[in-house]
């Protein structure tokens, strides 16, 4: 594989990670504590329409995270057998963090969706909750994988 098509691939592959985790801290870290200025009612109705933007992005900047690192990995590096041991650190979070994110759209994410059709306020709630805590359990694991890349 070409040096200009390794480079296309990492900068595809740094583009969608920094996506998906800038993403992460947006949500957690200024949108979050921002909804508190809105009346109750605004609330769970900016929160959905920003989750619902954002997990559109996610589901395309995870693939693109996922192919154009394996496509680095066999195409020119050779195959799990040859990069550097930390490789496989980002390749198992990064695996970790696309089933976490799978959790979150078809659990707690279809359950807000449920509920606020239905006018399920408190369900509504507790699912942005769980959307929260899982959300956070990612940007930890997002955090890690891009501090064990500075290594790789």
């Amino acid at each position: 594989m070409s040096e200009e098509i390794g480079n296309l691939l990492r900068a595809l592959h740094l583009l969608g990670a920094a996506a998906w985790v800038g993403g992460m801290v947006f949500a957690l870290f200024v949108l979050r504590p921002s909804l508190g200025l809105l009346p109750p009612s605004q609330r769970l109705t900016l929160h959905s329409a920003v989750f619902g933007r954002f997990f559109r992005i996610i589901w395309h900047a995870m693939p693109i995270v996922i192919l154009t690192g394996y496509a680095m990995v066999f195409g020119v590096y050779g195959g799990f057998a040859m990069v550097n041991p930390v490789v496989h650190v980002m390749h198992a979070t990064g695996i970790a963090m696309a089933v976490v994110f799978a959790v979150i759209f078809f659990g707690p994410w279809r359950a807000m969706r449920a509920a606020l059709a239905a006018g399920d306020t408190p369900g509504a709630v507790r699912a942005a909750e769980r959307i929260r805590k899982l959300v956070l359990a990612n940007l930890a694991l997002g955090v890690l994988t891009i501090a064990v890349a500075a290594f790789a």
